[in-house]
This record gives C-alpha cells, sequence and structure tokens, in this order.
C-alpha cells in the first residue's frame, strides 16, 4: 500500500532502522494525494465472520505499532481462542522521551476502543483492558469517555497504572492488569490474553470498518537537539530528514539520531532512512544528554540482576556473549531478555550489557536460519 498518489520509479534496497537493507519501493511523488480505492466498502464489523476480519488485517499489513512489528493476523489467530479471556491495549507508552501513543489516545481513543472492540468480537469469552500508566491521566479520562460514550463500560475497563519503566513489556503488562505471570519460552496466549498496541488497535478499526490501511502513523520528534519537539501523523516512507525539518530543524549537531527511545532505540547512520510502520519515534540527542563513560571492569555488584525485570542474570549474559560462548548464554536463557536496557542503565561499570547481548541473540537467529 502506497502512503502517496504517484508512480513507481523503482525497485531497490535502502537501510531499515535495524541496520540492514530491506526490498523497497520507490514511488515518485505526484504531489496531488490522491487516495486509492478502499480495500473494501465501509461495514458493520459484526456482520463479518472471524475468519473475514482477519483476512483483512492481513491484507491490510497490520502489524505491531509499537516498535516491535510483529504480524497482528498471527496474534489474532491463536488455536486456542475460546480460552482466550483478556485482551489487553498497551497504552503505558513507558519510554522516556516518547509521547506518540500518548497523544493517538488523546486524539484517537474512539477509533482505538470500537479497535477494541473489533479484537472483542474476535474472542467471544474475553474482557478488554486499556492499561495506561499514571502519568498520562488526561488520556486516561480520554479513553473512559470514548468507553462510555459508545456504551461497552460493562465489557472494556480502564487500568491506570504505576509509571515505571518497562512496564509497557507484555510479560510486565499482564502481570500488572491480571496479577498472571507469563512462563519462560510461553507467550501471553498460553495464559489466555491477547496484548496489542493502542495504535494497532486504531489501524484495525481503520482496516476493518473503513477499508483503510495503514500508510500513516504518529511519530515524536523530539531530543535536545530538535528545534520544536512534537508528534507528527507522518507517512510510512517519509524520511526521518523531512519530519526532522519539519520540527524545525537542529539547534546543535545532535551526538546521534536514534530511531525509538533512549532504552531500546536503535542508533541510525544518517538521517535518510524512511519512517516504518514500526517507527515510534526519532531521538536526537545532544552530546551532553548522551555523555557515556567508558566501560570498565565488571565489579559483580549485582546491581544488573536486581534491575532486570525478567529476571535474569545480565553479567554473565554480557560476559558469555562477548566471549561467543551460545550454549552457556542459552543455558542462562538469554534468548529472553527484553532488551528494555536496565542492566546497562544501573551498570557502575558502563558495560554496554544490552549491545552484547542483541548482538548474541541475533547470532543465534541467524544460526536457527541457517539450518
Amino acid at each position: 500500500h502506497s502512503s502517496i498518489s504517484g508512480v513507481v520509479s523503482e525497485i531497490t534496497e535502502v537501510p531499515y532502522t535495524n541496520g540492514t537493507k530491506v526490498p523497497a519501493i520507490i514511488v515518485k511523488n505526484d504531489l496531488k494525494f490522491e487516495d486509492a480505492e478502499p480495500m473494501h466498502e465501509p461495514c458493520d464489523y459484526t456482520t463479518l465472520s472471524r475468519k473475514e476480519i482477519i483476512d483483512i488485517v492481513h491484507g491490510a499489513g497490520i502489524i505491531g505499532m509499537g516498535g516491535a512489528a510483529f504480524p497482528t493476523y498471527i496474534k489474532l489467530s491463536p488455536s486456542n481462542f475460546e480460552d482466550v479471556h483478556s485482551i489487553i491495549l498497551n497504552g503505558c507508552e513507558c519510554e522516556p522521551y516518547i509521547t506518540c501513543d500518548h497523544r493517538l489516545m488523546l486524539q484517537g481513543a474512539t477509533k482505538i476502543i470500537q479497535g477494541l472492540n473489533i479484537i472483542l468480537h474476535l474472542f467471544p469469552n474475553a474482557k478488554g483492558y486499556v492499561g495506561i500508566e499514571d502519568n498520562k491521566m488526561d488520556a486516561v479520562s480520554a479513553i473512559q469517555k470514548a468507553i462510555d460514550d459508545l456504551g461497552v463500560s460493562n465489557k472494556i475497563e480502564t487500568k491506570v497504572l504505576e509509571t515505571k519503566y518497562p512496564q509497557g513489556s507484555e510479560k510486565q503488562l499482564v502481570s500488572a492488569i491480571l496479577d498472571t505471570e507469563i512462563p519462560t519460552g510461553k507467550l501471553p496466549a498460553d495464559v489466555g490474553c491477547i496484548v496489542q498496541n493502542v495504535g494497532t488497535a486504531y489501524a484495525i478499526y481503520e482496516a476493518v470498518v473503513e477499508g483503510r490501511p495503514p500508510i500513516s502513523r504518529v511519530v515524536t520528534v523530539t531530543g535536545g537537539a530538535i528545534a520544536n519537539s512534537q508528534n507528527f501523523m507522518a507517512r510510512i516512507g517519509t524520511t526521518f530528514q523531512e519530519l526532522i525539518d519539519a520540527a524545525g530543524g537542529f539547534t546543535e549537531k545532535p551526538a546521534k539520531i536514534i530511531s525509538g527511545g533512549p532504552m531500546m532505540g536503535v542508533t541510525m547512520p544518517h538521517t535518510q532512512v524512511p519512517i516504518t510502520k514500526a517507527t515510534t519515534a526519532i531521538l536526537c540527542p545532544t552530546q551532553e544528554e548522551t555523555c557515556i563513560p567508558d566501560e570498565s571492569n565488571c565489579i559483580s555488584c549485582g546491581r544488573c540482576v536486581r534491575a532486570c525485570p525478567m529476571g535474569l542474570l545480565p553479567l554473565y549474559l554480557d560476559k558469555f556473549g562477548r566471549r561467543n560462548d551460545i550454549n552457556r548464554f542459552q543455558k542462562l536463557n538469554g534468548i529472553s531478555c527484553i532488551e528494555c536496557g536496565c542492566c546497562a542503565y544501573v551498570c557502575p561499570a558502563h558495560l554496554r550489557i544490552v549491545n552484547t547481548i542483541r548482538k548474541t541473540k541475533k547470532q543465534i537467529r541467524d544460526n536457527n536460519n541457517a539450518k
């Protein structure tokens, strides 16, 4: 689905936010911004079958809009769908700087709740929850008003959660809302839950009811080097540089360009990278904001162990990752790391623990794909 009208000028590869190059279709913008025909005529979702709704979600290319980018139609298709008792929308947005979900909840609350209603239609035995941290009470009010206006308070509940990081992680969110622990190696669906981002619910409503695929998303452009930090409803494919320019450009040279937030984001080599459906933010911090001392030796203080929300042993995962000891890394369940960055944040030796773990996990995935 093209986000602009125009002519296909090239099929090539472009830089992606994970550092690789991916296939891309280049469209020469005719500057008319004409809308294509909708995927289907506007309809009442209650008249559609489960398969029809999931096919629409699949055909629209909807993914996890919180940054994970996992295909939504797969999440909505668990084999035990009749056992699913809870649908949770993630509105926590716990990572510093990022406010795109907050803005969407303020301005698109009705579509978000209607999207959740569509998901609940797929799971007849489920109740809906919207988890929002208590530093976003205006978003809580907007979501609650949408619930009341739509008359769905009997099946959808707003949950106000403590503001802490990483509250928005799936396992932490399920634990906070339902007091249920997801076993190691299992998914939320294995304990009767489906977790979706609020942006994903918004996209589901537009695709199913309006026949509109996700060709744009809200992106936060911020950081000390940005002249006028703000959120944009940006078309997919817009370059980082175009959004930076729209935010007034740089007030000084940024220390780095990050796709995402400061804890889990990925540093970009330049600003000619296109935004995707999974791009939540463009962070441009100053040198002062990113002053990171050189690494020193681990003193086995255990701070990273206490900080890890997954109950892992980051100091050993870092050690085995640096040694390329894949077997011992896997024995310590390193693949379960959610890469939240808490370990690196609290480390007095300033070890880049999460970077090592991320590289090791990628190596494990590459090895498995090569088999």
